[in-house]
């Protein structure tokens, strides 16, 4: 499999998803984007849709599908409602990872019901003082019997408002740094966890907040990695979760654009469409060719990741790059709109603060481009 050509099973399974998106999804978007409410029955319908497992078994409610696929599904649904998208996604990596490490108590408790949509779950690792560099953390984990306690503060956590579970990453030995970090799974209804939800201009509906562990138990059978893999695991999954955040925002530019093209054909001035002027067709014909570039090399380090080759460059140029790519591309929008564009009453706005976001979670520009300058110098120190 080419995955810069699309079979027929992964082209009849694009515009499936997009023909479900788009008539289920999109038209409540703009709605949804303005309340603080997290969208419990769109989710169950990706769910039921099979969209939630894409990569999983069908033994646990998955499709058996490949990273392709799940890049499919990402743009798709993004392209009718970037917080759906970012949220199928963050419910499907991590169901993945939880039935590829976590003991069979965990998997029967709670990835099923992440599959259908009716568990909401939280990844914990970013902290107040931690975020690229996770080497750092301060919420630990202590031994006591018959499992671990937890003590500290995870922030910024996506989900956070409204999860039932998360996926706790804490260190058990400092003195090890990241050979003592493991991961915890954590029912959130436990009274010793205190959650507050942030106010953000953007993702509202998904959330964003931070959880606070006073001593909260974990039993053995809820350890999804013993210490020593949790740090390896993290850094694994940013590679496939920046490359899946690429194609969100891909999804929603490209919505974007396609808005401002039809609306550049229907606004009427001296007597012709506004399309038929350089000064606005040019920036939609740049910008597509931008969106056009990055699905690209989404799709390479997806099948990268697919052949068991490395791809962290590929991901680390995807997470700088694309989230500003959509941002410019959804404010040109917006401008070519002109008046039309400056209103609550059309989703560009919308689209604008909700994608904004991702230029900053997963890692900023900064870090990514670190990532990369470290690599590229690297291989050229060996002689590559």
């Amino acid at each position: 499999m080419n995955p810069f050509i699309l079979d027929e099973d992964h082209v009849e399974f694009r515009d499936n998803v997009r023909r479900f998106a788009r008539e289920k999804l999109m038209p409540g978007y703009l709605e949804r984007a303005q309340r603080d409410e997290y969208p419990f029955e769109e989710v169950k319908q990706l769910g039921a849709a099979g969209l939630l497992g894409l990569c999983l078994p069908e033994s646990l409610g998955g499709q058996g599908a490949d990273l392709l696929a799940l890049g499919l599904a990402c743009e798709e649904v993004s392209y009718a409602d970037i917080n759906l998208g970012t949220i199928l996604f963050g419910q499907g990596v991590p169901a993945a990872l939880l039935a590829k490490y976590a003991p069979q108590t965990v998997i029967d408790r709670w990835v099923r019901g992440i599959v259908s949509g009716d568990v909401v779950h939280a990844l914990a690792l970013t902290e107040p003082g931690a975020g690229s560099d996770p080497q750092s953390m301060t919420c630990r984990a202590e031994r006591v019997p018959g499992g671990w306690k937890l003590y500290g503060e995870k922030t910024s956590i996506t989900q956070a408002p409204d999860a039932h579970v998360a996926t706790v990453i804490a260190q058990t030995d400092r003195s090890l740094r990241a050979k003592g970090i493991g991961a915890f799974v954590v029912a959130l209804d436990d009274p010793t966890v205190i959650r507050q939800r942030f106010r953000d201009p953007g993702a509202r509906p998904v959330g964003r907040g931070s959880l606070t562990f006073e001593g909260t138990f974990v039993p053995d059978d809820h350890v999804a990695v013993e210490p020593g893999g949790g740090f390896q695991m993290v850094l694994h999954e940013f590679d496939l979760t920046r490359t899946l955040i690429a194609l969100n925002v891909v999804g929603v530019a490209q919505r974007a654009l396609d808005l401002a093209g039809a609306y550049a054909l229907q606004r009427i001035t001296f007597g012709q469409p506004i399309g038929v002027n350089q000064g606005v067709s040019f920036p939609i014909a740049e910008h597509n060719t931008y969106l056009a570039a990055i699905r690209s090399l989404a799709w390479h380090a997806l099948g990268l990741r697919m052949a068991g080759q490395p791809h962290t460059v590929q991901a680390a140029m995807l997470k700088w790059w694309a989230p500003q790519a959509a941002f410019a591309a959804i404010n040109d929008a917006i401008v070519l709109h002109g008046h039309v564009g400056w209103s609550e009453d059309m989703p560009l706005q919308a689209m604008l603060r909700d994608v904004s976001g991702y230029q900053i979670g997963d890692g900023t520009p900064q870090i990514q481009k670190l990532i990369i300058a470290r690599e590229l110098v690297h291989r050229t120190a060996a002689g590559r």
